[in-house]
């Protein structure tokens, strides 16, 4: 099987077309709005539940099924009051001032912990997004190669916080886009050039995994350099929350592996790492990654939350909380069918295929007390719309068979 950009033929430009995509899905995103179904501002009420407002002055109690926190870390008591102590022990939440110049002593404390506890040389970012625009061009120089300039390949469904790099990168090197999990055609750019990366999540936000044995077997055959954002992998996967990615690694990462992941989702606080292989890449980044030496760290109090999230990642309680996590997985997948359907990993997707009839359920399962986020274009391909599900191990039984009830509901009218 061929990737869509024949590994042989000059790849094509890559640019930008915002224009396009804001005339595409503008309209979906207003219907979406004017359903109540985006930019919702709650209070929270505890676990999974929040307050949604209502017009006529009146709330009503919502199960939240958006939020990413997988572990149910988010409001967890000791990383809460984590966030808060630093925040009280420094007098400030934020130091305006470029991290190659002053750093929370804080700060390196946890990029210590944080590379004891994952076998890495772990670096900070404010975001993931932060530490992919660090990160990609200076992959795509080729300062981590040896000087080799390496083909950029990206996985058609790298998150977009990976593909709104393409045109800087493509500054500086030859890009390609691949159909998802294309490993045939990885294969024949590694035959046919002599330095490639390779570009994608660990664990997609819209459902499914990198085939991350068969990528390290590219890596051992050809030296593929990968980077692989597993912002939703971490903490869910691994008996100190490793990671979907880094649990599938043994020993070192080397010289051609980098790792982003998030410190808020499955982890719990906030804020984006890397991890690196090498001190001369932990160098490298700390000097030349953009948001690494011309802006500032995460705040204080991500620091504090994150620091007490380490120690917890260190307890019995990470694999209680992933246990409590596979049992409402397996739950939802019993009532309500999806292409994820067996996946131990937690995002579920219902696809409906048509903008509107999208925005319509979801609407419906809101109305019956559960909030899931309705997807299309460009979240997702046009013609795919549908309903994302993200199950945690916060949520109750009951609140999962509402949720399976809302769905089916929504599905059959």
């Amino acid at each position: 099987m061929r990737s869509q950009t024949d590994p042989g033929q000059t790849a094509p430009r890559h640019h930008r077309n915002t224009a396009s995509l804001i005339q595409t899905s503008a309209g979906h995103f207003a219907a979406a709005h004017l359903n109540g179904l985006m930019s919702l501002y709650v209070e929270p009420i505890g676990g999974r539940l929040v307050e949604l407002p209502s017009t006529d002055g009146a709330s009503q109690p919502i199960a939240d099924f958006v939020r990413c926190s997988y572990l149910g870390l988010d409001n967890h008591p000791a990383i809460v009051t984590g966030g808060m102590a630093l925040m009280l022990r420094y007098g400030c939440l934020h130091w305006s001032c470029a991290r190659t110049r002053l750093n929370f002593m804080a700060l390196g404390e946890l990029e210590d912990a944080l590379s004891e506890l994952f076998d890495a040389r772990v670096t900070t970012f404010s975001t993931v997004l932060a530490a992919n625009m660090s990160a990609l061009p200076l992959i795509a120089s080729g300062a981590l190669t040896e000087g080799v300039k390496p083909v950029m390949v990206f996985d058609r469904l790298a998150h977009a916080t990976l593909a709104f790099n393409k045109p800087v990168v493509a500054e500086e090197t030859d890009v390609r886009t691949i159909a998802h999990n294309d490993l045939a055609a990885l294969e024949e750019i590694c035959e046919t050039h002599p330095c490639v990366a390779y570009i994608c999540d660990g664990v997609y936000s819209m459902g499914g995994s990198a085939p991350v044995q068969k990528l390290l077997e590219l890596q051992r055959r050809f030296g593929l350099f990968l980077y692989i954002d597993d912002a939703h992998g971490i903490s869910i996967v691994g008996d100190r929350g490793e990671g979907f990615t880094r649990s599938q690694i043994r020993g070192s990462l080397g010289d051609r592996t980098i790792i982003a992941a998030s410190l808020g989702k499955g982890f719990g606080a906030s804020g984006g790492m890397l991890m690196l292989g090498s001190p001369t890449q932990e160098e490298l980044f700390r000097r030349f990654g953009l948001a690494h030496a011309f802006s500032a760290s995460i705040n204080v109090a991500a620091i504090g939350a994150a620091l007490a999230s380490q120690a917890l990642h260190r307890t019995d309680e990470l694999g209680a909380r992933q246990a409590r996590l596979a049992q409402n997985v397996a739950l939802f997948d019993e009532l309500v069918p999806t292409a994820q359907a067996g996946s131990p990993l937690p995002i579920r997707t219902v696809v409906i295929g048509d903008e509107l009839a999208a925005i319509g359920a979801a609407r419906l399962v809101l109305d019956a007390g559960s909030y899931v986020s309705a997807i299309f274009f460009p979240t997702v391909a046009s013609g795919r719309a549908g309903l994302r599900i993200c199950p945690t191990a916060d949520h109750t039984f009951d609140q999962i068979r509402a949720l399976a009830a809302a769905i089916n509901g929504a599905l059959e009218r």
